[in-house]
C-alpha cells in the first residue's frame, strides 16, 4: 500500500488481492492528486451512483472500507451497462486511469474507468439499506448489512484501532498475552449472573426421542436375557465337565458372551428415564459434560492470575458474558475485556498502568484514525477529538473513595439532585461518576479505597479493615471505564472473605493454592473495551460499537 504521508510515490497494490487500496489514493496528504496518471485498479461498493449527460456516462462514489473518503469513479457508456453500476451497494472492480478533476469540484483525484472487470449487481427495490439518513436502531435489524454503512464502518477502523493499540501497549511494556478459558467453572465477580454451559438438556432430547422411537425393555425382557445367560452358562459348563471338544466349547463360550453383551445392553437401556438426571431431588451434574457444572466467563482474571504469579506481567483480551436481564444503552450479554495482571505490583502501580494504557490508546486514535474520528466529531459527537486530546496529555485526579462521597455530599449540599442518594457505603451509580469527572474535575479521576462491603472478595483489604485496595477510572461520557485492585495474596484474609461472601470453598481451592505457595503481591483491572470505544465515538448506544450485539431476547448470526 503507498504511504499516505508520500505525495510523489506510485499507488501500490494490496500484497493479497489485485488491486489498489482507495486509503492509499484519498488520504494522501495531497488528496491523490500526485497519482494522477497512473493506471490502477480498485474494488469497493457503490455509496451512490448517478447517470449524467443523457446517460452517456455515469459517476460513482466507491468505497472499500479501508478509510471513510470515496473515491469518485467515471464510467462511459461504452464501456458498461451504467444502468448495473448506479445503484448503491454495487460491488464493482474496475480498471482504469487516475485523473485530476476540473478545478473548483472537492475532489483531488477522480477515476477514469477503461475496464470494468467485475460487478456484484443490486436489485434497488429490493436492497435493504437504501441511500437515506438511516437510525442505528434500524440498522441493528439488518445486522449482516450494517457494515456498509458509514458509521458502522467507521466503528469497526476504531474498534480494530483500539484492538491494535491494546496489544501494542502491552507488548511493548513486556507483558505476556495469555488466552484465557471462555468455559470456567468459577464466578470471578460472585454475583451468579453466569450463562451456564451444559449438554443434560440436549441429552435429555436425545433420549426422550430415542426411548419414544425405541421404548425401554421390560423387566420380564431383562429377567428373560438373565434367563438365558444363565442358560448359556450351563450348556457351557455341560460341555466342559463332559470334555467335549475344543471347537464346540469355543462356539458355547461365543453364544454366551453374545448373551451377556445383549443383557448388558438390555440392562443399561431399562436405566434411561426421560427427563434431566437427578441424584437426591437435585439435577445430578455429574451426568453433563465436564462433571460438573461449567458456565460461560465473567473474567478471564482469576484464571489469567495463575500466569501472573509464574511470569510476572501477563495480559488477557477476549468476550465475557453476563447473563443480565438489563435492556440499558450500556449492557450487553457478550461483551470484551481487557484485563492485565502485575505480579510485584501494589495499587499505585495499578493506577499508574491504567493511566498510562488509556492515554495511550486516546493518542494512538489521534496519530493512526483521525479521518475517522472526524467522521465521529461530525455526525455523532462534536467534541470528541478534544476528550481524546484532553485526556491523552491530562494527568488524571487520584481521589480516594471517602473524598469522592464527601465531595457528592458536597454537591448535594448545595442543591444538587441525585437520582440515587449519597452516603458512605453506596456503589457509586453511574451519575454520581460522571458528575466527578464531567463536572467537579472535568478530566479522568481514579477513584480508590472503596467499602469492602460493595467490592469482590479477592481485593486487598486494607489496614483499616473497612475498605479494600481497589480503584475505578471514571471518564467523561461513560462514568466508570476500569475497575481493578490489588489483589489480596494473604492465605487467612481471602479464605474468611470467600466464606464470608457465602461462596463455596472447592471451586475457589486452585485460588487458594496461588496464595498457601509462593504467595506475591500483584494488582490488575479490567477495561470494558466496548466503553473504551463509546468513550472515543460518542455514540450513545453500546449495541452499536460491537459487530454482533448479543442482549436480551437478540442473538442475530
Amino acid at each position: 500500500m503507498a504511504t499516505t504521508s508520500d505525495n510523489t510515490s506510485t499507488a501500490e497494490k494490496h500484497p493479497f488481492s489485485d488491486r489498489v487500496l482507495i486509503r492509499s489514493i484519498v488520504s494522501r496528504p495531497d488528496g491523490g492528486a500526485g497519482l494522477a496518471g497512473q493506471r490502477v485498479r480498485v474494488g469497493g461498493w457503490v455509496k451512490t451512483g448517478r447517470e449524467q449527460g443523457k446517460g452517456s456516462f455515469a459517476f460513482l462514489e466507491v468505497n472499500d472500507g479501508s478509510c471513510p473518503a470515496n473515491l469518485q469513479v467515471i464510467v462511459d457508456a461504452a464501456v458498461a451497462d451504467l444502468g448495473q453500476l448506479v445503484p448503491t451497494g454495487t460491488s464493482v472492480s474496475v480498471e482504469g486511469l487516475l485523473k485530476n478533476p476540473p478545478e473548483g469540484t472537492k475532489q483531488k483525484i477522480e477515476l477514469r474507468v477503461e475496464k470494468v472487470i467485475d460487478v456484484g449487481t443490486v436489485d434497488p427495490a429490493k436492497y435493504p439499506i437504501p441511500k437515506t439518513k438511516l437510525t442505528l436502531e434500524f440498522l441493528r435489524d439488518r445486522i449482516h448489512f450494517r457494515p456498509r454503512t458509514n458509521t458502522i464502518a467507521a466503528v469497526a477502523r476504531i474498534r480494530n484501532a483500539l484492538a491494535y493499540a491494546t496489544h501494542t501497549f502491552f507488548q511493548e511494556h513486556g507483558f505476556l498475552y495469555i488466552h484465557t478459558p471462555i468455559i470456567t467453572t468459577s464466578d470471578c465477580e460472585g454475583a451468579g449472573e453466569m450463562f451456564q454451559v451444559t449438554t443434560l438438556i440436549s441429552e435429555a432430547e436425545k433420549i426422550e426421542k430415542e426411548l419414544i422411537k425405541n421404548p425401554p425393555p421390560s423387566e420380564a425382557d431383562v429377567e428373560a436375557a438373565k434367563a438365558v445367560v444363565k442358560e448359556k452358562g450351563e450348556a457351557v459348563a455341560k460341555l466342559k465337565s463332559d470334555k467335549a471338544n475344543k471347537e464346540a466349547i469355543t462356539a458355547s463360550v461365543a453364544e454366551l458372551t453374545k448373551a451377556k453383551e445383549n443383557l448388558a445392553k438390555l440392562e443399561e437401556r431399562s436405566k434411561l428415564k426421560p427427563g434431566i438426571p437427578q441424584k437426591d431431588g437435585k439435577i445430578d451434574y455429574a451426568q453433563d459434560f465436564f462433571a460438573r457444572q461449567a458456565f460461560l466467563t465473567v473474567s478471564g482474571q482469576l484464571q489469567v492470575e495463575t500466569y501472573a504469579c509464574a511470569v510476572s506481567n501477563v495480559y488477557t483480551f477476549g468476550p465475557t458474558f453476563r447473563a443480565e436481564h438489563s435492556h440499558t444503552s450500556r449492557h450487553l450479554a457478550e461483551f470484551w475485556m481487557v484485563e492485565p495482571e502485575i505480579a510485584f505490583a501494589d495499587i499505585k502501580d495499578d493506577m499508574n498502568c491504567a493511566e498510562a494504557y488509556v492515554k495511550f490508546m486516546c493518542q494512538w486514535l489521534l496519530d493512526k484514525c483521525f479521518d475517522d474520528m472526524e467522521f465521529m466529531a461530525k455526525n455523532y459527537d462534536k467534541s470528541c477529538i478534544d476528550r481524546l486530546r484532553m485526556v491523552s496529555s491530562t494527568p488524571f485526579e487520584r481521589i480516594t473513595y471517602t473524598e469522592a462521597v464527601e465531595i457528592l455530599e458536597a454537591a448535594v449540599k448545595e442543591g444538587k439532585k441525585f437520582e440515587n442518594k449519597v452516603e458512605w457505603g453506596i456503589d457509586l451509580a453511574s451519575e454520581h461518576e460522571r458528575f466527578l469527572t464531567e463536572v467537579k474535575f472535568q478530566k479522568p479521576v481514579i477513584v480508590y479505597n472503596y467499602p469492602k462491603g460493595i467490592k469482590a472478595f479477592y481485593m486487598r483489604v486494607n489496614d483499616d479493615s473497612r475498605t479494600v485496595a481497589a480503584m475505578d477510572v471514571l471518564v467523561p461520557k461513560v462514568g466508570e471505564l476500569i475497575g481493578g485492585s490489588q489483589r489480596e495474596e494473604r492465605y487467612d484474609i481471602i479464605k474468611s472473605r470467600i466464606e464470608e461472601m457465602r461462596l463455596p470453598l472447592e471451586p475457589y481451592e486452585w485460588y487458594l493454592d496461588l496464595r498457601r505457595f509462593g504467595t506475591v503481591k500483584h494488582s490488575g483491572f479490567g477495561l470494558g473495551f466496548e466503553r473504551m470505544i463509546l468513550f472515543a465515538t460518542g455514540i450513545d448506544n453500546i449495541r452499536d460499537v460491537i459487530p454482533f450485539p448479543r442482549y436480551p431476547g437478540r442473538a442475530d448470526l
